[in-house]
């Protein structure tokens, strides 16, 4: 498991599609569901945090030994160890595109946004918001949580996500014998990585079986025999 230091109390996140949005300046009550380290259900509608930006679930991160951690998928359980259960008080600020209450909440008179920045479980958004700004600083220079580690913006882990997908959608898979497209490649330090159709070194990447190289069918196929994501 990852250990984060420093993490202090975290606090709410958000939200179900297909239920009415509120009105800005609604109060929106009731147990918290959290979905992820940003979004919760409170009683019944999706809110979205207000001004903080958490890393997504498939995101992962590096430490110092550049070994790569699943950095998304532990802030998630911690937020929701955390919050779930719990009572919030969230007053609305906007709905965003996916029809989501961004607002902003409380549990226990603590802000939920604040929490998770100082914890280093957050990014303040600061396309949205300047309020967490010097927050994040704070918990920048103390190496809390996830500024432990090296990880990109959620923000820009998106945006990479779908060049990505668009690329692949634009460039032919090449094809394994066994049918397969992502290719296993060994670096010549013996890192094993792979590369999905799409990416920067996709097409150049020649597999070598009789040198251990191999073709998968899957991500979660070639993570589970060893290899690790190509970052580009």
């Amino acid at each position: 498991m990852l250990k984060f230091r420093s993490l202090l109390c975290l606090v709410l996140g958000a939200a179900i599609l297909g239920v009415p949005a509120q009105a800005a300046g609604e109060r929106i009550t009731g147990t918290i569901q959290v979905i992820d380290g940003d979004t919760f259900d409170v009683g019944g509608t999706r809110v979205r945090l207000f001004g903080i930006d958490a890393p997504e679930g498939d995101q992962t991160c590096t430490d110092e030994r550049g070994a790569t951690l699943r950095c998304g998928s532990f802030v998630t359980t911690q937020v929701r160890d955390a919050y779930r259960g719990k009572q919030a008080v969230c007053k609305q600020i906007d709905t965003d595109r996916y029809g989501r209450s961004v607002a902003r909440c409380v549990v226990g008179n603590v802000d939920v946004g604040q929490s998770l920045v100082a914890s280093g479980l957050a990014f303040a958004f600061a396309e949205y918001s300047r309020d967490y700004i010097a927050v994040e600083k704070a918990a920048i220079r103390a190496g809390r949580g996830i500024h432990a580690y090296t990880m990109v913006r959620p923000s820009e882990f998106r945006a990479q996500k779908r060049d990505t997908q668009t690329a692949a959608a634009k460039t032919p898979a090449q094809v394994g014998q066994n049918g397969c497209t992502i290719k296993g490649n060994i670096s010549a330090k013996g890192v094993r990585i792979f590369h999905v159709a799409g990416q920067r070194d996709y097409q150049r990447t020649s597999i070598r079986t009789d040198k251990g190289e191999r073709w998968f069918c899957s991500a979660s196929e070639a993570r589970a025999a060893g290899w690790r994501a190509a970052r580009r």
